[in-house]
């Protein structure tokens, strides 16, 4: 036990696999945007293509990849995470 904390205390397991699931999070995204970004955005100006306006290398990095992310965002919070009380389960409080 270090400064009354309980490295032990299963929250920390929880709290530590989330933190987890968040950085492969955004190493999805990072790879997304990175991806579509530099792989279609390197062509030519006159041979892209676009969608609604926008370029379609910027529509899938940034719009497609962020519809992408709150979708995944949603589902992990939803399945993955779990509820977790932040009062020690001893009943102490400082």
């Amino acid at each position: 036990m270090k400064n009354g904390i309980d490295e032990k205390d299963p929250r920390f397991k929880v709290a530590n696999r989330e933190a987890l699931i968040g950085i492969i999070l955004v190493i999805i995204n990072f790879l997304w945007w990175f991806g579509f970004a530099y792989g279609m955005g390197s062509e030519s100006v006159e041979n892209y293509s676009y969608i609604m306006g926008l370029p379609a290398w910027f529509f899938y990095s940034c719009v497609g990849g962020f519809i992408l992310m709150v979708i995944l965002v949603i589902f992990v919070v939803k399945f993955f995470f779990k509820d977790v009380p932040f009062e020690d389960e001893g009943g102490e409080s400082e």
